[in-house]
């Protein structure tokens, strides 16, 4: 004999599921472009955007009842990425005490201007500056999700204009 579920007796775990995936649906390609933008690579920006949903889909029962669900996420993914960094940064050290080296003129080939720009900055710059530049965060969200205060944010992103301004226009001086 096969049980069967009425459709009111539905637990509240499948509300917060349904919960989950409007939120899912609302944040994912929006958090996969602003990681692409500070990762420059398409495949690791979809990567850190999955990892970061998943951990947030673990903890959905308290960080839907958070203030901003999105921060969260934002500062999840961001996380995620400084994680992955501080590996990459780690193997690359063993890389070049083996004295294997690479060819910078290789990995530069085929990237347009804005990614060139973009990567010009230091990682601390471009991730402000995404935040609020192209994802419309303001000073206190970009600060909650990168883990400091405001005014850094705000000098981060004075620092990383007028660096791009230096180098697309040479600058007022």
């Amino acid at each position: 004999m096969i049980p069967t579920v009425r459709v009111n007796s539905l637990p509240e775990a499948s509300l917060a599921v349904q919960d989950f995936r409007d939120f899912f649906d609302a944040e994912y390609r929006r958090l996969s472009r602003a990681l692409f933008l500070i990762t420059g690579s398409v495949t690791e920006a979809e990567d850190l955007s999955q990892d970061a949903l998943v951990r947030v889909f673990e903890r959905w029962e308290r960080v839907r009842a958070m203030a901003s669900p999105t921060g969260y996420l934002y500062r999840t993914a961001m996380n995620l990425h400084r994680s992955r960094l501080r590996h990459f940064a780690m193997a690359a050290r063993r890389l070049i005490t083996s004295g294997t080296s690479s060819d910078p003129s290789a990995e530069v080939e085929g990237k347009d201007e804005i990614d060139r720009l973009l990567r010009s900055l230091p990682a601390g710059q471009r991730a402000a500056l995404v935040l609020v530049e192209w994802l419309g965060f303001d000073a206190a969200e970009a600060a909650a999700v990168l883990g400091i205060e405001p005014v850094s944010v705000r000098v981060r992103l004075w620092r990383a204009r007028d660096t791009l301004r230096n180098t697309i226009g040479g600058g007022d001086e």
